[in-house]
């Protein structure tokens, strides 16, 4: 019995210790995000974004108000001869009156309003296209500082190492003392560089999941460089598909079909809205004829017809103002039409570096760099080359490592930048904002 309430209480024990250390994931686990599904939760949860699309029910709005009629008006009048010494005179009215739109108003208001609600929804395409631009740029540089904070390790552990080999090559009297205090200060500067990497690592965090619009509390993590598949499309293409899926570009669209409706709706205001009127009266007065007073009683109805005379104001501030709000919006879109090769073709030749640049590390740095470390390594434990050999190689394959890095961060940068500039995401097959 005693050794079976041991067991349990041991085992007890064991359990609520793996339940304490055990890493969060069964009863918090940490969501660790890839770049597209990056894009996704900034897209669904970004706060600016949120907001924005509320500008969908501004414009909603605008649409319903621009095809209601105008409301009639209900007149009601009363007269009486009290306070003139007439009492006997007296008269009620109602009336109700309806204003008819002219020319076509409330179709070419339609118009504008459909107009306006296009352009709306373009932009907000077009800021989930600059979102995407900032995740992708912000996850690169995120990515970029992981990296190098393991490999700010890596090189700890690499100094770490040299120091082990110096003291053993010092207890057995191969080496002066001086090489062990080189090796230390080796570990040292590591061990700031690392200190330096954890250091940025830590806004650009704040900054992605600012993006993301990730709530406080909530963990997530951020993980993968995404593969590096060359882009087969050709810069023609580039800009033809850019041509007809920019969110902007048909924002633009949008914004001048609106100042041409503009412009026919300030023309037909030039015609004068026509409101009909219908009354009803009642009168009641005394009609004094000899010795007596004769009481009378008449029901009148009348139609009233209102007509404005267009004769010093015929809306020609409101045609002007309309057309060139017109020729401004036709401006902008051309300017836009025109500067969106150029920026392709830059983006396209920036990338095309990268990528020339990656495989120069892919193909000729990179393969013979662990072997040439691990040479010279063994080298100095044999005591055939010195110490700052191996200093100035581990160094050399910090370096180049971190060249490799960054050239990674640059590739992933460029491509996000062109894609942006394209209006379509190449690796998922998406147009951004063109459906």
């Amino acid at each position: 019995m005693v050794r079976a309430s041991r067991f349990v209480s041991g085992a007890v024990h064991l359990f609520l210790t793996a339940v304490i250390l055990a890493p969060l994931g069964a009863s918090g686990e940490v969501r660790t995000l890839t770049l597209p599904q990056a894009v996704e939760y900034a897209l669904a949860h970004n706060g600016e974004l949120k907001a924005l699309r509320n500008e969908k029910d501004v414009a909603r709005a605008g649409l319903e108000r621009a095809v209601l009629l105008p409301n009639p008006t209900l007149e009601l009048s009363a007269d009486s001869g009290v306070m003139t010494g007439s009492p006997d005179e007296t008269a009620l009215s109602i009336g109700i009156s309806q204003e008819f739109l002219t020319g076509g108003k409330r179709a070419k208001r339609r118009a504008v309003a459909e107009r306006e609600a296009e352009a709306v929804h373009f932009q907000i395409a077009d800021r989930e296209r600059q979102l995407s631009l900032d995740v992708k740029s912000s996850f690169s540089e995120l990515i970029l500082a992981q990296k190098r904070r393991e490999l700010a390790g890596r090189a700890v552990e690499l100094n770490g190492k040299l120091l082990e080999i110096t003291r053993e090559r010092l207890a057995a009297g191969d080496i002066p003392e001086l090489e062990v205090n080189l090796a230390r200060v080796e570990v040292a500067r590591s061990e700031g560089r690392k200190i330096e990497a954890e250091r940025e690592f830590a806004p650009l965090l704040a900054r992605l999941r600012t993006l993301l619009g990730v709530p406080a509390g909530e963990e997530i993590g951020f993980d993968g460089i995404p593969e590096q598949s060359p882009l087969s499309i050709s810069l023609d293409d580039l800009i033809r598909l850019a041509l007809e899926n920019r969110p902007d570009l048909k924002a633009f669209q949008a914004t001048s079909a609106k100042g041409e409706a503009a412009v026919e709706l300030a023309e037909a205001e030039r015609i004068p809205n026509v409101t009909l009127g219908l009354g009803f009266t009642h009168e009641r007065s005394t009609d004094a004829t000899g010795s007596g007073d004769e009481k009378t009683r008449d029901n009148l109805l009348g139609v009233t017809l209102s007509i404005p005379l267009p004769l010093f104001d015929r809306n020609q501030a409101g045609i002007r103002e309309a057309r060139a709000v017109r020729q401004g919006a036709d401006n902008r879109l051309e300017f836009a039409r025109s500067s969106v090769p150029r920026e392709i073709e830059g983006d396209y030749a920036r990338l095309a570096a990268a990528e020339k640049t990656l495989r120069l590390y892919a193909d000729g740095i990179l393969p013979q760099l662990e072997d040439n470390l691990k040479l010279v390594q063994e080298a100095y434990r044999l005591g055939e080359v010195g110490i700052l050999a191996v200093i100035e190689e581990q160094k050399k394959y910090i370096e180049v490592n971190d060249g490799y890095l960054v050239a990674l961060a640059e590739r992933q940068a460029a491509l996000a930048r062109l894609e942006a500039s394209v209006g379509t995401d190449f690796q998922n097959r998406t147009n951004g904002g063109a459906q």
